[in-house]
């Protein structure tokens, strides 16, 4: 259980934070901004979800997210190590929280319900459309950076690989929202390469 009695504890004034081990890391080490990246993508998609209230598929399919999200920045912030060794003898509590296979396997069969009913795409999207669509591609930009991120993380520290499957497939799943809330991609604003190389025409007018 978790139990948030003060806010503020002044333990950080030095530009470090502890992870979920009790060590200590720099504010701007890869590992914090790795989970920091994945909680600017879940609130991301908090302000998205107030634009998709009437779309309850979508909604709690985002909603599961969500708390997919905290399941994934509570991995990060917990490096491999000792206590999966301790709980596993039994000497420990429980085992550190990490992201599962199921949990990748979800959200890859939820991909496939939202992409189903979409118009088939013949160029790049532009992020826009409708207000949900917008608030989702922004979401997806996030997404691709928390990834970056876990990924420059896998280079000099060990990162469990369905963590990493988990967000290559949360970046491909807001995409695909995004085009369901653009009316199952009819309102899909389509990338037209060059459009604009040209000078326009003068206005005859």
């Amino acid at each position: 259980m978790v139990i948030l009695n003060r806010i503020y504890t002044r333990a950080g004034d030095g530009g470090d934070t502890a992870l979920g081990d009790g060590s200590r890391r720099l504010k701007h080490d890869l590992r914090v901004a790795a989970y920091g990246c994945i909680d600017e993508t879940n609130a991301f998609i908090g302000v998205a979800r107030l634009h998709v209230q009437t779309q309850k598929v979508l909604d709690e399919m985002l909603g599961r997210i969500q708390n997919d999200l905290f399941d994934l920045g509570a991995d990060l912030c917990r490096p491999p190590g000792t206590d999966e060794q301790q709980s596993q003898g039994g000497a420990g509590g429980r085992p550190p929280l990490r992201i599962s296979d199921a949990q990748v396997a979800r959200l890859e069969q939820e991909i496939d319900t939202l992409n189903h009913g979409l118009q088939p795409l013949r160029s790049f999207v532009l992020p826009g459309g409708t207000p949900a669509a917008a608030h989702l591609h922004v979401a997806r930009a996030a997404a691709r950076r928390a990834e970056r991120a876990m990924t420059a993380l896998a280079r000099s520290e060990q990162v469990g690989a369905p963590a990493l499957r988990y967000a290559n497939r949360l970046s491909d799943f807001l995409f695909v929202a995004a085009r369901f809330a653009n009316d199952n991609g009819a309102g899909d604003i389509l990338w037209q390469p060059g459009k604009n190389l040209q000078p326009s025409p003068p206005d005859s007018a």
